[in-house]
């Protein structure tokens, strides 16, 4: 179950970025915040990058 959650958040956090790079997001501390929890996702579900 933990592994599905970790796995969603993931899915949400990376579509996230992807939205707020397409519509040209001025705040980039919250896309820095944004994708070093997708990077701490990633090294817990023990993914390369």
């Amino acid at each position: 179950m933990v592994m599905n959650q970790l796995e969603f958040n993931l899915k949400e956090i990376t579509n996230t970025i992807a939205y707020l790079e397409k519509t040209d997001c001025s705040d980039e501390e919250l896309l820095n915040n944004l994708k070093k929890e997708r990077n701490g996702l990633l090294k817990k579900l023990n993914v390369n990058f």
